[in-house]
């Protein structure tokens, strides 16, 4: 019978998950700030990504108990990786890079600003 093995976590994070919010950050910033949300295509709840990072696109709808670091009081558009502007509705996101993101969202990777 085999031995499961402790699962590396950082934080709430896998290292599968960690690894692949780091990279989208490094893409990211490769990407640069040059495009507007508009330009960008909506990230989905359903996006891979989006599933591993827990993003909802409202803040209200974050599942408590799976997620209970969630505030209330978190959303995308307090968020340091937020690149949207103050009243924008949507706006890039340095973690999911190429995609925007709802302003009133939130995911596992939130950090305030």
């Amino acid at each position: 019978m085999s031995e499961k093995k402790p699962r590396n976590v950082v934080g709430d994070l896998s290292r599968r998950e960690f690894f692949a919010a780091a990279s989208g950050v490094t893409l990211a910033t490769l990407f640069a700030n040059t495009s507007h949300a508009a330009d960008l295509p909506a990230l989905t709840e359903t996006d891979s990504i989006a599933v591993s990072m827990g993003y909802r696109s409202d803040t209200t709808k974050v599942d408590g108990k799976k997620y209970a670091a969630h505030k209330a009081s978190q959303s995308c558009s307090n968020c340091r990786f937020y690149q949207g502007a103050a009243g924008d509705k949507f706006g890039g996101c340095q973690i999911f890079a190429g995609k925007s993101v709802s302003a009133n969202g939130w995911c596992q990777v939130y950090a305030a600003k």
